[in-house]
């Protein structure tokens, strides 16, 4: 019943195939351009390799099998059923070619490997653009035959395929940390070489004796895939905020919420400009004139900010809870201030007389909804989450947003 045979699953060995895709990975991250790659957006880097090197497996599409028949003259010489004298030549006797279409997506390569499961058995048919096609010529009417022949076929190409898939995820759950593994690798290695660091951390200068009134105890805390665009101009560190700083600056403005919870009474009549004030005061109480009440702004350009050689490095916006669309307006209000890789920032949220199980709920959607958004750092449910987003202008440049919710006294 069945054509010439062409078997599935046998031309190269998946796991070889595999590994070798870890080698091109390795190969393409040494070939590239050592400022260019330092330039580019680590966060973006691994995206991108990451889903470059990703396997898809084979997805068989079921709801959209065809057949196809047509007339056809088929060469029964080797059939002994017939009696025929001369077998040495073609005998030709009218039949039908009858063509099962079974449409896939995923990797055609994939058909060609053989997984680290098999038989010694292996099922035959052709793939032609993002089709399985098997095909039976047939010189009698029995459409019954020719399904369950069909059916077992099939079955067979769907075995061997799940194979695969089991070898493939099991590849592709290890893919994020090898890119990771060798983008960093590769970026110590150049930066090394070059006596450099990433970033220039600025810690900031504590002031001596700063209140600890509000300490708390401390706590635990596949289209074709395109290299993301980077400049491949000399590569210099650029300033940023120390991250423990960074953390430190929230916490006082954390500590600073906590005393708004044990004194409702003090700051139930305060609006935005008023609560911003206090955390000012509290952040100047720490640190010597690196975060002035001169820097903040009553117009909402800036509500608290921090500066160094000239440039923002760290900014907070304040704002009351007015719903999703508020907050995609403060994060583009960052966005438009920022211009230094890897700032960090806060929105601080007030919410009152307001649900604030029903505000948190809506925040972390919010934030992926922005086109700008990349990855989430952190998130703590009961109020705060770190997110990366690329500047508006400059998607390689990143910066950090915290977005903590605060309940202030009605």
């Amino acid at each position: 019943m069945r054509n010439k045979r062409s078997y599935l699953f046998t031309d190269y060995d998946l796991r070889r195939t595999l590994d070798g895709q870890f080698e091109e990975l390795q190969s393409e991250v040494n070939s590239m351009n050592d400022d260019r790659f330092l330039n580019t957006s680590e966060n973006d880097m691994i995206k991108y390799l990451e889903e470059k090197y990703i396997i898809e497996p084979i997805v068989f599409n079921e709801g959209g099998i065809s057949v196809d028949q047509v007339e056809t003259d088929i060469d029964v010489s080797n059939n002994f059923d017939r009696d025929i004298r001369d077998r040495s030549r073609p005998h030709y006797v009218k039949g039908t070619a009858n063509k099962f279409y079974v449409p896939f997506s995923g990797d055609d390569t994939l058909f060609k490997c053989q997984p680290s499961s098999y038989t010694s058995t292996f099922p035959t048919a052709k793939i032609i653009g993002g089709e399985v096609v098997f095909m039976y010529n047939t010189t009698k009417h029995d459409p019954a035959a020719l399904r369950s022949q069909f059916d077992r076929d099939f079955d067979e190409v769907k075995k061997y395929a799940g194979w695969v898939e089991k070898d493939v995820i099991s590849h592709n759950s290890s893919v994020k940390n090898r890119v990771i593994q060798i983008v960093t690798q590769r970026r110590e290695k150049i930066l090394a070489n070059r006596g450099l660091a990433s970033s220039l951390g600025f810690p900031m200068r504590e002031r001596t004796g700063s209140p600890k009134t509000y300490s708390v105890p401390e706590v635990r805390r596949k289209p074709p895939i395109r290299p993301p665009v980077a400049s491949s101009e000399p590569f210099s560190p650029e300033p940023a905020l120390d991250s423990k700083e960074y953390e430190h600056i929230l916490s006082v403005i954390d500590n600073m919420v906590l005393v708004m919870e044990r004194s409702p009474h003090a700051f139930s009549g305060m609006g935005e400009e008023d609560i911003r004030q206090h955390f000012l005061v509290q952040l100047n109480g720490h640190y010597e004139g690196q975060a002035t009440g001169e820097t903040f702004n009553f117009d909402g350009k800036t509500d608290i900010l921090i500066r160094a050689d000239g440039r923002n490095i760290f900014i907070a916006e304040c704002k009351f809870w007015k719903g999703p669309n508020s907050l995609l307006k403060t994060i583009d209000q960052l966005l438009g201030y920022t211009t230094w890789k890897d700032t960090k920032t806060a929105i601080l949220v007030f919410n009152r007389n307001k649900s604030l199980s029903t505000v948190l709920e809506k925040i972390l959607p919010t934030l992926e909804s922005h086109p700008n958004f990349k990855s989430l750092l952190d998130s703590n449910r009961d109020y705060g989450w770190r997110a990366i987003f690329g500047h508006r202008d400059d998607p390689a440049r990143e910066i950090i947003v915290a977005v903590h919710v605060y309940e202030v006294p009605s």
